[in-house]
């Protein structure tokens, strides 16, 4: 089972950056039903898989929660990163880690992931997909990232389950650790 780094006195959680210009910075997120972030050793082998400098890229956290997956692309050089969180207390804490960092190019948006994903006319070169476990958003949720997705782009995906996305989409990478599965996905050629 996975654990989750959660600082048990202040009753906030805390995950840290692992690579790039902030690394070992700490980020603080109140604890929330369902809000899980991805593990370090997960977020290691993701970013080995897109490679560590993310330069001039284009970035999606759709489900951003403690926003580990925005910060770290954020950190390791992505040009512009969009973080998306539906419950207010994660949101607000999103947007006091981007004022702590300093960061530029970092948008947070309290929205909910599939309307906003529906309605944009952005493109990304990498979007990552973590929802909530058991919610049975990952079918939606792909679905609306294919709508965003730019040229060349990729989709990561990480849920309770194993990863079978369906014709629309190959599989480029994937693994487990404890409950979580995930892969990395880009359009199938047809």
């Amino acid at each position: 089972m996975l654990r989750t780094p959660y600082a048990r006195s202040s009753g906030r959680g805390q995950v840290r950056i692992i690579g790039g210009s902030h690394r070992r910075r700490t980020l603080r997120f109140p604890q929330a039903e369902g809000l899980r972030p991805t593990p370090d050793r997960v977020r290691e082998t993701l970013f080995n898989w897109l490679g560590q400098d993310l330069a001039g890229l284009a970035c999606l956290d759709a489900f951003a929660g403690s926003g580990a997956l925005g910060f770290e692309a954020a950190s390791r050089g992505a040009r512009r990163v969009v973080m998306l969180e539906a419950a207010r207390a994660p949101c607000e804490a999103l947007r006091g880690n981007v004022v702590q960092l300093g960061l530029a190019g970092v948008d947070i948006y309290c929205a909910e992931a599939l309307g906003w994903m529906r309605s944009s006319r952005e493109k990304f070169d990498v979007i990552f997909l973590d929802p909530p476990f058991d919610a049975g958003l990952m079918p939606p949720a792909l679905e609306a990232a294919a709508g965003c997705l730019g040229p060349g782009g990729r989709v990561y995906v990480e849920q309770e389950a194993p990863v079978a996305p369906g014709p629309l989409w190959f599989i480029l990478r994937h693994g487990q650790a404890g409950r979580s599965h995930f892969a990395l996905l880009e359009r199938s050629p047809c």
